[in-house]
C-alpha cells in the first residue's frame, strides 16, 4: 500500500486526525480506497429501503399466497443495514479501541477460524516488529520492539498502533526517508490465526504461521503500572505455549574460550588458522535486534563502541551469541593497539560517540556461541564456522575475517608479519568451545615478544618528567604472590602518564605487593599500589633472573584480570 493510500485510508476513517504520510510504492491501492467513498451514502439507502415497502402494500394484499415469492428482497435489507454498521469511516479519532471490534460479541468465543495475520519487520528510526490481525476488515496492529516472543518466561512490549488497510499485509519494501515510519519493511511471517478471547484489554490468540506457530495472549498495561510504558497503547504480549521444541533462551553469559601461548603445530593436519587482531575480547549478545558487549573480564562496554550497535539491528530478530576482537585500523590498514587504547576506558556516552567517528572500531568476529535458541557450543570449530559464513555479517564496522584450513601454519605466519599483524591463532578444527578455560587446541603465537604485567607500583620521573610517573614496576601473579618483573619507563605520552596517574592514585598503599626481596636501586622513591591494573608492554627477552628486558609500554588491558596473568612463550621462529 503506497503513502497516499494509507493517508486517503486515514483520512476517511479519522476524518478530525492530520493524516500521516506512508510509503510511495503501490498507486493503484489508493484508486481501491476512492472507490469505496459511496459507501457514505448508506444512510440514503436506508430511507429509501424502508419507503418501497410502503408504496407497495396494497399489491402485497392483493395477491397475499404469491406474497412469498416477492419477499425475498426484503430478507436482504437487514444484510445491508449490517454492512452499514461495519463501516468504519466515521469512528471518531481516539476513540478507535478494540472494546469496538468486540462489541455485541462473546469475550470467549473458542477456537474459531478468524483470519490472516502478518509480521513485518520495519527498519525504521528504531527497529521493531509489526504485528497485525485481520479483524473486521481492516488489520488492528501492535508495535513489537522485540519481536515475538518464543520463551514464556519473557514478556515483550507491544504497543497498540493505528488500524491499516487489509491491503497493507502485503506491503514490502522502502519507505522514503523522512516520511512516516520510512525505513525498510520485509514480511517476517504471514499465516492464518484462531481467536480464543477479544475484548478492549486483551486478545488471545493461537497463530499458526511458517516461523512462529503457538498461542499468545496480547494484554494492555495501561494505568495497571505493569510494564515500562503506561500511556494508553502501553501492552504486553504473552506466550502461553511451551517453547519451541529444543529451544533454550540466550544465556546471560559465556566466558570467552582463552588461548595456551606457544609455537606453530608441528603437522599442519587437522588445524585452522586465524589472524591475531592486536585488539580486545569481546562477547557480543544480541537479541530482538538490540546489542550487549561484554569485555573478557565480564564487564559490560556497550557504550564504548557505539558504532557497533548497528551490527544488533543487521540481525534482525536473530538471536545470537558471537565472539570475536574489537580492533582498531590505522591510516595503512594495520591493527593499532595505540589507537585502541583511546577507545578502551571511554564510557561516557557523548564523547564515546565523537571518538566513534575519529578513531572507528572494527569488530573482528571469529566465532557464534548460540543461534536462534540452540547453543553450539558442542559444535566443533568446522561446524561452527559453516554457521558463522551462513550469517553474511559484513558491515562498515564488523567483518568475519578468514580461516585457513588449506595453506600452512608458517605461511599464514609469513603473511601476517608481511601485513604487519600481531601474529596468528591455530585451532584445531574439531574441538569444541570451552567457555572460559585456557585450551591447548586453541594456540597463539606471535610475531613480537610481548607480555602482561600487573603493576604494582611506580617510581618518580625525572628532568622533564618530574612530578611524573617515572617508570612502572612490573610482576606477574605466583602461587606465592606478585613477582617482580621489572619495571618499564619508555612507550608512555603525556596523554598515557596523565590516564596512569589518576588510575593509580586511587590505589595507593603503604606496603610493597610484591614476594621477596626487591633490588633497591631500581625501587628507590617508590610508591606502592594494589596490583590490580593489567597493562602490555614490548619486550626483548627474559633475562635469568626473571626480569623483562628492554620493556616498552603498550597500554593499559581493562578487558583482563590480574589473576588471567601468564607467562608467554618466546617468539616462534617464522
Amino acid at each position: 500500500m503506497s503513502p497516499d493510500k494509507l493517508a486517503t485510508y486515514r483520512a476517511k476513517r479519522h476524518p478530525d486526525r492530520t493524516p500521516e504520510p506512508m510509503p510511495a510504492s503501490k498507486k493503484a491501492a489508493r484508486k481501491a480506497v476512492a472507490k469505496k467513498a459511496p459507501a457514505k451514502k448508506a444512510p440514503a439507502k436506508k430511507a429509501s429501503a424502508k419507503k418501497a415497502p410502503a408504496k407497495k402494500a396494497p399489491a402485497k394484499k392483493a395477491s397475499a399466497k404469491k406474497a412469498p415469492a416477492k419477499k425475498a428482497p426484503a430478507k436482504k435489507a437487514p444484510a445491508k443495514k449490517a454492512a452499514a454498521k461495519k463501516t468504519p469511516a466515521k469512528e471518531p479519532a481516539g476513540k478507535k479501541t478494540l472494546a469496538t471490534r468486540a462489541a455485541g460479541r462473546s469475550t470467549a468465543r473458542g477456537k474459531n477460524a478468524e483470519g490472516s495475520f502478518v509480521i513485518q519487520e520495519h527498519h525504521a528510526r528504531a527497529l521493531h516488529w509489526d504485528f497485525r490481525l485481520e479483524r473486521d476488515g481492516v488489520l488492528v496492529s501492535w508495535a513489537l520492539p522485540k519481536g515475538i516472543p518464543l520463551d514464556p518466561k519473557q514478556n515483550h512490549l507491544a504497543v497498540h498502533t493505528e488500524d491499516h488497510p487489509l491491503e497493507y499485509a502485503a506491503f514490502a519494501g522502502e519507505i522514503p526517508a523522512g516520511e512516516y515510519g520510512g525505513g525498510t519493511v520485509t514480511i517476517w511471517d504471514r499465516g492464518r490465526y484462531e481467536c480464543e478471547k477479544w475484548t478492549d484489554r486483551e486478545v488471545m490468540v493461537v497463530l499458526h504461521g511458517s516461523r512462529v506457530e503457538g498461542r499468545y495472549v496480547l494484554f494492555s498495561t495501561a494505568g495497571s503500572g505493569r510494564g515500562r510504558v503506561r500511556g494508553p497503547n502501553s501492552w504486553m504480549i504473552h506466550r502461553m505455549d511451551p517453547a519451541p521444541p529444543k529451544w533454550s533462551p540466550l544465556p546471560e553469559l559465556i566466558r570467552p574460550m582463552l588461548c595456551d601461548p606457544g609455537r606453530l603445530p608441528r603437522s599442519d593436519v587437522g588445524w585452522a588458522y586465524e589472524f591475531k587482531w592486536d585488539g580486545v575480547r569481546a562477547i557480543t549478545y544480541v537479541d530482538g535486534g538490540r546489542l550487549r558487549i561484554l569485555s573478557r573480564n565480564d564487564r559490560v562496554v556497550t557504550a564504548s563502541y557505539p558504532e557497533l550497535q548497528a551490527l544488533g539491528e543487521a540481525l534482525g530478530s536473530r538471536q545470537v551469541v558471537l565472539d570475536g576482537e574489537i580492533a582498531a585500523i590505522d591510516d595503512a590498514g594495520r591493527p593499532s593497539f595505540g589507537r585502541l587504547q583511546q577507545r578502551m576506558h571511554v564510557l561516557d556516552v557523548n564523547r564515546a560517540r565523537r571518538l566513534a567517528s575519529e578513531v572507528p572500531v572494527t569488530y573482528m568476529i571469529f566465532d557464534v556461541l548460540h543461534l536462534d535458541g540452540r547453543s553450539t557450543l558442542s559444535l566443533t570449530y568446522d561446524e561452527r564456522r559453516k554457521l558463522l559464513a551462513s550469517l553474511h555479517l559484513a558491515g562498515p564496522h564488523w567483518a568475519v575475517p578468514p580461516a585457513f584450513t588449506d595453506a600452512s601454519g608458517s605461511d599464514v605466519l609469513h603473511a601476517a608479519a608481511e601485513a604487519g599483524m600481531e601474529g596468528v591463532v591455530a585451532k584445531r578444527r574439531d574441538s569444541k568451545y570451552e567457555p572460559g578455560r585456557r585450551s591447548p587446541n586453541w594456540v597463539k603465537v606471535k610475531q613480537f615478544r610481548a607480555q602482561e604485567i600487573v603493576i604494582g607500583g611506580f617510581t618518580p620521573g625525572k628532568g622533564n618528567r618530574e612530578g611524573e610517573i617515572g617508570a612502572l614496576l612490573m610482576g606477574l601473579p605466583s602461587p606465592e604472590g606478585l613477582v617482580y618483573a621489572g619495571k618499564v619507563g619508555t612507550g608512555f605520552t603525556e596523554e598515557t602518564l596523565r590516564e596512569l596517574r589518576h588510575e593509580l592514585d586511587g590505589l595507593r598503599r603503604s606496603t610493597s605487593p610484591f614476594v621477596g626481596e626487591l633490588p633497591k636501586a631500581q625501587v628507590v622513591g617508590a610508591t606502592w599500589v594494589e596490583p590490580t591494573l593489567v597493562g602490555e608492554v614490548r619486550y626483548g627477552e627474559w633475562t635469568a633472573d626473571g626480569r623483562l628486558r628492554h620493556p616498552s609500554w603498550r597500554g593499559l588491558r581493562p578487558d583482563k584480570n590480574p589473576d588471567e596473568v601468564v607467562k608467554e612463550s618466546t617468539l616462534v621462529d617464522g
